[in-house]
């Protein structure tokens, strides 16, 4: 009995009073460690219980913790759908949120390119600068085509946003030959950014369709390569690379040319945001699940009910 009502008066001075452990532990003359072992018996014994009021707050729960679980991944952020189809700038606010939550003054952010990437440095406002923070691009640009989602135009939209830094990445996303691209990545200007890039500790990604869906096979650029794209037996791309099933970028007539980012890399930096939703990219997106190529995933209800099933 004596032991129970230690264990009630400190729950109750925890819980209701607001007290901290180091204060309860003060007055009863003990340890810090003590009281939230205390604590911990408290709620064991049933003293105690934590019930939280989520139904309403937060109705996609359930599911980000199945997917977050099926893949290993430190967090899943699943937007509401509003409509038929999928809202670029609801996931923009969501993944904006999420960047502004992790990231710390004095990191380095790698970007790579894409319209939610777009919409994410659309909807990101900052009260305070990060005026040591650097926004390194990690894949080439496409030409003339589309500029607004090249690397180097969202870097520079992240940087005046939050008053940072950044790099840029003075490449074709696509070179003439295997030979040319080797030829590129060996100039020291584009090796510094790219040496940089694997000292990230966060890159930002968006996850493309299969080339029946992609991005890159409507471009200019992909019209040029069209025969390319009917050899491959790919579900996505990241970074311009095309993938398979099980996220790897296997060597082929595009991806042996594509100027970014090794993908492989991708493992080694501790937080990988892929940002992406749609029917059409569902595939693409347990792709790069199976692959571990990304840790961080921020997409729809929709299309995460097709990934959690």
């Amino acid at each position: 009995m004596e032991d129970r009502r230690l264990l009630v008066k400190i729950s109750h001075m925890y819980y209701l009073e607001g007290a901290t452990q180091s204060e309860i532990a003060k007055v009863f003359g003990v340890s810090r460690s003590l009281i939230s072992k205390y604590l911990s018996k408290a709620r064991e014994a049933g003293i105690v219980e934590i019930k939280i009021h989520d139904g309403s707050h937060h109705p996609f729960m359930n599911i980000e913790a199945r997917i977050e679980k099926k893949y290993g991944l430190r967090e899943v952020i699943c937007v509401p759908n509003l409509g038929n189809g999928t809202d670029l700038d609801s996931i923009g606010t969501y993944a904006s949120r999420y960047l502004l939550r992790i990231l710390k003054n004095g990191q380095i952010v790698g970007v790579s390119s894409g319209t939610t990437l777009l919409s994410l440095a659309k909807q990101l406002s900052a009260k305070l600068p990060y005026a040591s923070t650097t926004f390194v691009p990690i894949v080439g640009g496409m030409g003339d085509e589309r500029v607004d989602i090249h690397a180097n135009v969202l870097v520079s939209m992240f940087a005046e946003k939050l008053k940072a830094h950044y790099k840029f990445l003075h490449a074709p996303v696509i070179a003439d030959s295997k030979k040319d691209k080797e030829l590129f990545m060996s100039q020291s200007s584009i090796q510094s950014v790219f040496e940089l890039a694997e000292k990230a500790d966060i890159i930002l990604v968006g996850i493309g369709g299969s080339p029946k869906h992609s991005t890159i096979t409507r471009s200019e650029i992909g019209k040029k390569y069209r025969q390319y794209f009917n050899e491959l037996d790919a579900v996505g791309d990241i970074c311009y690379k095309f993938i398979d099933e099980n996220g790897n970028a296997p060597s082929n007539s595009w991806n042996d040319k594509i100027i970014s980012f090794d993908i492989k890399k991708l493992k080694k930096i501790p937080f990988v945001i892929g940002v992406a939703a749609g029917v059409e990219k569902v595939e693409a997106i347990k792709a790069v699940l199976n692959g571990k190529l990304i840790n961080v995933l921020i997409t729809d209800e929709k299309t995460a009910e097709m990934l959690g099933s």
